[in-house]
């Protein structure tokens, strides 16, 4: 997943609100970060999905990992909120939407 351009070392790396160690859970390669776990995002929902969703017959339970990334600009504090995660196996930047 890659990085915001304005990212420099110092760096702080959260999945599900939970800190990350560089080297035991993740690395940077490329202006990226590539996780040692696999992260999976829910996506859109079906018309079926969403119609059982609203009738209260069924919820979501699919797994939505969310990926923050706290770090610094020019002394002041940032946060990078909800980084796309780029599948297993797809190469580059995701498409923008």
């Amino acid at each position: 997943m890659p990085l915001p351009a304005d990212v420099t070392e110092p760096f702080e790396v959260f999945v599900n609100g939970v800190r990350q160690q560089p080297g035991a859970d993740y690395t940077v390669a490329g202006g990226a970060l590539r996780f040692t776990k696999p992260l999976a995002h829910e996506g859109r929902l079906g018309l079926l999905r969403w119609a059982s969703m609203f009738l209260g017959v069924a919820g979501t339970y699919r797994r939505n990992d969310s990926v923050d990334v706290v770090y610094e600009v020019s002394g002041s504090p940032r946060v990078a909120s909800g980084l796309r995660i780029i599948p297993p196996g797809e190469t580059g930047p995701p498409p923008s939407s």
